[in-house]
């Protein structure tokens, strides 16, 4: 069931993308796991996480430009079975023992990279299939369906298969890739970005990429959104790195409550993908952001703040709630604003921009807690939000966002140069 106004189609393209976030989560658990059962050494581990994010931020503009030049729903359908086939030979290679370190390293850059392709396809298909009233329900039950999957369910389900044989969650991952790619050839329809569209003597990849950005920062809210994921995303991620410090030594938790609190998390964030499309209609975009930037500010403060678990635990499900709304208004405005020759294109640079806060924030906020202590981080996010909050706080306000919402850009804006502001 995927809720009322949104058909079988969506349907099919929602258990696509829940069954892949399930089947990268369970690899996502089990490769620091296999690569801690084979080295103890904390770099060859960590490494691990560099794989799957490395591809982030060498891929994700030039995978935009893939999404606008072809067939989305077929450029999915490869990307699934190219992941599938390289899940595949990862699984049989550890079943015969003869799998390694390296081998590892070399799927999850290519699983990875088909993922950032992938969801800027998938985000760019989706205005093709849904009524634009219903963009705001179909994101949330995207974001929902993911949550689930990915936060929820992949954690212990992979963990649990690991355990069962290393190359459980491997081999369950190329399934519900194969499921996904399934899936998907069975929406109909043709979904040509327009890529083609622009001018013969620009179609270098560099030229396209460009024309992505130059739309972008012409949009003047999409703009700002786009720079806020970014900055946020550099000090969230800066203070979850070393959240497990805060949990064991200011909060007093063991194992499971630090497990705990990113199920406040996930809990929070399942909650705002659900309600999301009817609490944006009646407090209104506006107000979505504004309070979602002091609620991320709270978030910084009582990790900074307090000893309490419970309070932290509050303020983690209140952010979780606040990043699902968030995702909602930016992808459904972006969505709404965006000519379909360009979708891909402007949201793989807004994925580029995120994807380059998570890393630089995850070195930060090691850096950061080990030269001015462990609360460092914490303080410092909770500045950079007030001070967003102040800055930004006119930029949404009701005409801006009600002026956006009922914007239409034309075709012209696609071409290379074009500035829509």
């Amino acid at each position: 069931m995927t809720g009322e106004g949104l058909d079988a189609r969506f349907g099919r393209l929602w258990a696509a993308t829940t069954l892949s976030a399930l089947g990268s989560g369970m690899a996502t658990v089990a490769a620091p796991l296999y690569a801690a059962a084979r080295s103890d050494d904390p770099l060859v581990v960590a490494a691990a996480a560099g794989a799957a994010w490395l591809p982030w931020l060498l891929f994700a503009l030039p995978g935009g430009v893939l999404a606008d030049r072809l067939d989305r729903r077929r450029l999915m359908v490869v990307i699934d079975w190219v992941r599938v086939v390289a899940l595949l030979a990862l699984g049989v290679a550890m079943l015969a023992g003869r799998a390694g370190i390296p081998l590892l390293y070399a799927v999850l850059f290519v699983a990875n990279t088909g993922e950032i392709v992938f969801r800027s396809a998938s985000q760019a298909m989706l205005p093709t299939i849904v009524p634009t009233a219903r963009l705001e329900r179909a994101n949330g039950w995207l974001g929902g369906g993911t949550t689930v999957a990915q936060r929820m369910l992949a954690g212990p389900l992979g963990g649990f298969l690991f355990v069962l044989a290393e190359s459980l969650p491997f081999l369950a991952n190329a399934g519900t890739y194969a499921l996904s790619a399934v899936l998907i050839a069975l929406i109909g329809g043709s979904f040509r970005g327009g890529g083609d569209a622009v001018p013969t003597g620009t179609r270098s990849v560099r030229a396209e990429i460009g024309a992505g950005f130059r739309f972008l920062i012409g949009q003047r809210l999409l703009r700002v959104m786009a720079v806020l994921i970014g900055l946020l995303n550099l000090t969230l991620t800066a203070a979850m790195a070393v959240l497990v410090l805060v949990a064991t030594e200011r909060l007093g938790l063991d194992s499971v409550g630090y497990g705990l609190l990113f199920t406040s998390l996930s809990a929070g964030g399942l909650l705002g993908a659900v309600v999301g499309d009817r609490l944006i209609a009646r407090v209104g975009a506006t107000w979505t952001v504004r309070v979602g930037l002091l609620v991320e500010a709270g978030l910084h403060l009582a990790l900074a703040a307090s000893t309490s678990a419970w309070l932290v635990g509050s303020a983690l499900f209140a952010f979780g709630v606040h990043g699902a709304l968030w995702g909602i208004v930016f992808h459904s405005l972006r969505q709404r604003l965006t000519p379909s020759e360009l979708r891909g294109r402007v949201g793989a640079t807004t994925l580029f921009v995120a994807a380059g806060g998570n890393c630089a924030g995850a070195l930060l906020g090691g850096v950061v807690a080990g030269r001015f202590g462990l609360t460092a981080p914490y303080w410092t996010g909770f500045v950079v939000a007030l001070v967003v909050a102040v800055a930004t706080w006119r930029v949404f306000d009701r005409a801006a966002v009600a002026a956006a919402y009922a914007g239409t850009p034309s075709r012209s804006a696609a071409a290379p140069g074009a500035v829509t502001g």
